[in-house]
């Protein structure tokens, strides 16, 4: 029966011709596939035999290549490459990667300094990170974990912690400042740093029910800054471009290491906290229950 020209070769016959072009050398070819030379060369034998061309020029201690040669090497060097990699991929271990939702702030004031402690406990375990003050729909947009900040007994998840607020600054804007911050009626003469979007009279937003606690409602500062994100308004107190209400515990890293400093001491227990929410469905991953565990753990050593 007449063979199909468009039937390979066997897989074998095809590696060691790759090895033995690619080394000019049955010898070394033999050596790279754990076989003898005289093994290689009755393979590239039966190869030439089933192909029906020549493919080496055996000369006195070195092979050449034929134009055959060539051109079966040009397309085998290639494909045997791309396998290569490709069962490399399969036979590695598949890592997981877990999706966390949360707000920007949350994400770089809190969760981010705290990752690596994460990161190194749980190797091969990918985190992805949604920083957004959108509120997804954990299943309809692939999120695993979310940290959600809203009002102190809701039914938004597992409660972590309350917040509680008061006044930051840079220590460059504390000391320099003309006036000084020595008590609240101060802040009149300073930029304060909010974010979110204000109403059209350009109200003070973050700023409300901290000045109504200490009897100053209608406060007017020098300025305002207003932010899209919370992790902004912090960046811009940071460099010491006005006063931010601080959120502890977001901030407390910040102030532990005096990168801001709190002018006055008056703090104010927020009516809102964050809380941990998990997609049920994806609760039966390991690495899922690994993150929630965790992000559970760094609340419980957290203190507003």
């Amino acid at each position: 029966m007449r063979k199909d020209p468009s039937q390979l070769p066997t897989l074998d016959l095809l590696v060691s011709f790759e090895a033995a072009a690619r080394h000019r050398s049955f010898t070394l070819a033999g050596a790279e596939r754990f076989v003898t030379q005289s093994a290689i060369s009755r393979q590239m034998r039966s190869l030439e035999e089933d192909l029906g061309v020549v493919l080496f020029r055996r000369q006195h201690r070195a092979l050449a290549l034929t134009d055959e040669g060539q051109r079966l090497l040009a397309v085998c060097g290639g494909a045997l490459a791309q396998l290569r990699e490709v069962v490399a991929q399969l036979r590695a271990p598949r890592r997981a990667v877990v999706s966390l939702s949360t707000t920007p702030g949350v994400a770089a004031l809190w969760l981010i300094p705290r990752l690596p402690g994460f990161t190194a406990a749980h190797p091969g375990v990918d985190v992805r990170i949604d920083a957004t003050v959108e509120v997804r729909d954990l299943a309809a947009d692939g999120i695993d974990v979310a940290i959600r900040y809203g009002r102190v007994g809701a039914t938004l998840g597992n409660p972590l912690f309350q917040e509680t607020t008061l006044p930051v600054c840079s220590p460059k804007l504390l000391h320099k400042s003309r006036p000084p911050l020595r008590s609240p009626p101060d802040l009149r003469a300073h930029t304060l740093l909010q974010s979110g979007v204000p109403p059209k009279s350009g109200m003070l937003i973050d700023w409300g029910a901290w000045l109504r606690a200490v009897g100053l409602p209608t406060l007017q500062p020098a300025s305002m800054l207003t932010f899209t994100s919370y992790a902004e308004a912090i960046s811009a107190a940071l460099a010491g471009q006005g006063v931010a209400l601080g959120r502890r515990p977001l901030i407390d890293e910040l102030l532990r290491t005096r990168r801001l400093v709190a002018p006055f001491k008056n703090k104010l227990a927020s009516t809102h906290g964050y809380f941990l929410l998990v997609d049920p469905a994806a609760r039966v991953q390991p690495a899922v229950r690994a993150l929630e565990q965790w992000v559970a753990e760094q609340a419980r050593g957290t203190e507003a």
